[in-house]
C-alpha cells in the first residue's frame, strides 16, 4: 500500500511587504515663483471733483467781481484733496493737484484783493502828485485854490491829459508811460497761444512803462502798487484782470525793488474800439490818479 501522502501545512499568512508611499505633492526645487499681480490704483472720483473745484476756484479768484466764488471753491478743493488722499486703492495725483492749486490760487486771490483794495484807497484818500513833462511840473493839490485867484489849468486830468513820457512822482513810486500802442492783436496773440482774441468791438491795448522805488522801506516793495488802467471816454475804467492775456515782455509786478531800483515792462488791456479814452495812472495806494493822452 502506497504511503499516503500528509498534506502540507497551510501557509501562514504573511504580513504585506512595506512600501512606501509617495507623498501627494513633491516640491519642484528650481520651479519660477510667479509675481504678485500689481493692482491699478482705481479712479479717484473724490480727487477729481476736488481738482475740478481748485481750478474753478483758482479761476475765479483771479477776477476782482467773482473773489468770493473763488475763496468759497479753493478751501472746498483744498479740504477734499486732503481727504481723497486718505481714500484705499485709488489715486493720489488728482488730491494732490488740487491741494497744489488751492494753495497757489490762495495766494493769487490775495493778490488781487489787495490791488482791489488799494484802487479803494486811491479814490478815498488823496495825496500830492506831481507831473512833470521836462518843461513845466504842476503838483495836484488836495485843496482847493482860493476863490479870488484863477485856478490854473492842471497837467494830468482827464481834461488835460499828461502827454506820453511824462514823469508821475508819487510818495513811493514814479512812473513814466513810455509808448501805447492800440490794436495789438498781432503781438498779443504771437505772444502765447493761450491769448484770445478780442471780443467783437474791442480792441488789444499794449502799454509800455518803466517804475522806479523812490520810498524808504528797507525791505522794498513791488511794483503790483502801481496800477495802469485804461478810461474810456464814457469815464468806465478797463483795467488788465477784465481779461487774463500775457502781454509780450510783461512787467514783473511780484520781484521786489528796493531804493531807486528801476523795471520797464508791457501791461495789456482790452478796450473798446476806436481808443478815444486816456490811461490812468497810479503810482502807489494811496496816490492820486494821474491821466496820460494814448497819442
Amino acid at each position: 500500500m502506497t504511503d499516503s501522502q500528509q498534506p502540507s501545512p497551510a501557509p501562514q499568512d504573511q504580513p504585506p511587504a512595506y512600501q512606501p508611499q509617495q507623498p501627494a505633492y513633491q516640491p519642484q526645487y528650481g520651479a519660477p515663483v510667479e509675481a504678485p499681480v500689481k493692482v491699478k490704483p482705481g479712479r479717484n472720483v473724490l480727487g477729481i471733483i476736488a481738482l475740478v473745484a481748485a481750478a474753478v476756484g483758482f479761476i475765479f479768484a483771479c477776477i476782482p467781481g467773482a473773489l468770493i466764488l473763488g475763496w468759497i471753491l479753493l478751501p472746498i478743493g483744498f479740504i477734499l484733496g486732503i481727504i481723497s488722499l486718505f481714500l484705499k486703492d485709488k489715486a493720489k495725483w488728482q488730491g494732490l493737484t488740487a491741494i497744489i492749486v488751492s494753495v497757489i490760487g490762495t495766494i493769487i486771490g490775495f493778490i488781487v484783493f489787495f490791488a482791489v483794495v488799494a484802487n479803494s484807497f486811491d479814490n478815498a484818500f488823496n495825496s500830492d502828485v506831481e507831473v512833470s513833462d521836462g518843461d513845466t511840473s504842476v503838483v495836484e493839490e488836495s485843496e482847493e485854490p482860493a476863490a479870488e485867484e484863477e485856478p490854473a489849468a492842471e497837467v494830468g486830468t482827464r481834461e488835460n491829459p499828461a502827454a506820453i513820457g511824462s514823469t508821475i512822482e508819487g510818495d513811493e513810486w514814479t512812473v513814466v508811460i513810455n509808448s501805447v500802442t492800440p490794436g495789438a492783436t498781432d503781438q498779443i496773440l504771437a505772444e502765447n497761444s493761450f491769448n484770445e482774441a478780442p471780443d467783437a468791438g474791442t480792441e488789444y491795448l499794449l502799454i509800455n512803462y518803466t517804475v522806479t522805488y523812490t520810498g524808504d522801506d528797507a525791505d522794498g516793495q513791488m511794483p503790483a502798487f502801481v496800477s495802469i488802467d485804461y478810461v474810456t471816454a464814457d469815464g468806465v475804467t478797463v483795467n488788465s484782470l477784465d481779461k487774463l492775456i500775457v502781454a509780450p515782455d510783461a512787467m514783473d509786478t511780484t520781484s521786489v525793488l528796493y531804493a531807486d531800483a528801476t523795471a520797464t515792462g508791457n501791461t495789456a488791456i482790452q478796450v473798446p474800439s476806436p481808443v478815444d479814452g486816456v490811461i490812468v495812472v497810479s503810482p502807489g495806494m494811496l496816490s492820486d490818479n494821474v491821466f496820460v493822452a494814448t497819442k
